[in-house]
Parts: structure tokens; C-alpha cells; sequence
């Protein structure tokens, strides 16, 4: 039964084309969403989520990917309206709100007197984009971190994780499903570091990837190191290795708070396109 546009109803593959269609609309901003989809499709089993659409099969208007995160696309008011009763409806079932700043604001102010206060709202960050190579020379000792090298990685990724986030990611299951990812991305040459004598000196992932656009994350440089040009000639070498192997795009979002990151990356070549807003929990 087609439900009407004032409805939003749960997709599954059947819906793919037509949800990978909007998803491209927007390449830069749907990145991490069109790369999920692309990679498992829509069955929720695999997803892990849900995608909820607005508007009848065929003509969707808007999308909102409800998993660990919840993240809106292309969302209208009205979308925005249907994905906040639905969310109320479930329950809070993610770690976090991110997304374009508008309609992230807008379900929130729906969601907030349901769901409680949140533990920290990240309101402006910067979405930045570059397809150029580097105006900067890049760190020939950044390279793509081995297998065997996960137990030296680890260690960073998570002070990463915590400095970023607020909280360790090992909250709940001992950080297994943390470490899981970590190693997949490793598996799969999207994890890159400098490892001078054991120690990370900078590591960042990709970790989106579509044929459109890819997405760096996990930036950090050890806190002794700071300061000291690790994070512009670091980024630069993943920034030539993304346009090389990955897509014709490169992005990020960067707290707007975070000056010296910003900075960085503008020396980059990376510029803002957009602004995101982040609500955790």
C-alpha cells in the first residue's frame, strides 16, 4: 500500500535505486549515509537501522537513516515533523543527531522534551571539501597502517575518540565493537598513520567512501607533537591517497571550536561547503 506524503514509512531494498538517486543529489553531505547503503543496501539487519522515507514509493522527498546515529537528508519540515514522531514513537535508540544543521535543530526541538537533555550539542561544525591536490607537501612517512599494527593503533584511536566525543568508546561492551571497526578499516587500507618507533604520531581514516566522495575521519596527532606541522603535512598524504584511490572528493567536518584543526586543513586546500550540527547523547 503507498502511503501518502504526509507519511514516513520504513524502506527496504525495493527502495534502493530511489534512495541512492537522492542520496547523490547531495554527494558531500550524504556521504556517510550513500556509503552505507551502497555497501549492505537497505535491510535493516544489515543496515543497522533503519531508513525511513518521506513521501510515496517513487517520488521520496526526504530520508532519515536511524541506527546508531540519526541522520536527516534532504529533509523538509514536514519530513522533519513525520521523522521526529516516528523517532518519539520508538524510543531513543541512537548515540547521536548529525547532520545539516537545520534539520538537526528542528527534530531536536521536537525530540528534547521526550528524550531528556543531551550530553553535549556540537551546534556549528564546518563541513570542508577539496578535490585538488595539496598545496602542501605531504608526510612521505604517513602511509596505510598493517593488520599487525592494530594493538599500536588502538590505543590512539580511542584517546581520539575521547578527546573528540567526550567519553571513551568502550562504554557497554568493552569497546569489542569499537575495536571491530578499527581493525576493518585497517583491512580494507582506509586507516593511515605516522609510526615513528612504536609510537602514532598522526593517524586519519576514511571512513565513507562513494563513488562521488569520501570522508576523512579520526584526525589526531599525539598531544607531544602538537604544534608542530604533523597535522597539515599528515593530511596532505591522506588527502593524495583519498583522490588517488578513493573518489574525486574529499570531506570532513570539523568543530567549529577546534581553530587549529581548521586552520589545517584550510592549508590543505579544504574549504567550507556547509555546516553540520551534532547532538550526542
Amino acid at each position: 500500500m503507498r502511503l501518502g506524503i504526509s507519511a514516513s514509512r520504513v524502506l527496504d531494498d525495493r527502495d534502493r535505486d530511489e534512495v541512492l538517486e537522492l542520496l547523490d543529489t547531495d554527494p558531500i553531505t550524504n556521504v556517510f549515509v550513500a556509503a552505507r547503503v551502497r555497501t549492505v543496501g537497505l535491510n535493516p539487519a544489515r543496515l543497522g537501522g533503519q531508513m525511513w522515507g518521506y513521501g510515496p514509493r517513487g517520488r521520496l522527498v526526504s530520508l532519515c537513516y536511524a541506527g546508531a546515529n540519526m541522520v536527516p537528508v534532504n529533509a523538509t519540515p514536514e519530513a522533519v515533523q513525520a521523522f521526529a514522531e516516528r523517532a518519539r514513537r520508538q524510543g531513543r535508540r541512537c548515540s547521536s543527531i548529525v547532520g545539516p544543521s537545520e534539520a538537526v535543530r528542528q527534530l531536536w526541538e521536537r525530540l528534547e522534551p521526550h528524550w531528556g537533555k543531551a550530553r553535549a550539542i556540537r551546534w556549528v561544525q564546518p563541513v570542508m571539501a577539496t578535490s585538488s591536490a595539496p598545496p602542501v607537501k605531504p608526510d612521505p612517512r604517513v602511509r596505510r597502517v598493517r593488520p599487525e599494527e592494530l594493538p599500536i593503533l588502538l590505543p590512539a584511536c580511542i584517546a581520539m575518540f575521547t578527546e573528540e566525543i567526550g567519553v571513551p568508546p568502550d562504554n557497554g561492551d568493552g569497546g569489542a565493537l569499537y575495536r571491530s571497526r578499527v581493525a576493518e578499516l585497517i583491512r580494507i587500507g582506509r586507516s593511515y598513520a605516522r609510526i615513528d618507533d612504536g609510537k602514532v604520531v598522526f593517524k586519519a581514516e576514511i571512513g565513507a567512501v562513494t563513488p562521488h566522495a569520501c570522508q576523512i575521519q579520526g584526525v589526531w596527532v599525539h598531544p607531544e607533537m602538537r604544534g608542530r606541522g604533523h597535522a597539515v603535512a599528515g593530511m596532505a598524504a591522506v588527502v593524495e591517497e583519498a583522490l588517488k584511490h578513493f573518489a574525486p572528493v574529499v570531506t570532513l567536518y570539523v568543530n567549529d571550536f577546534n581553530l587549529p584543526a581548521r586552520a589545517a586543513y584550510r592549508k590543505v586546500g579544504f574549504k567550507e561547503v556547509g555546516t553540520f550540527t551534532s547532538v550526542l547523547f
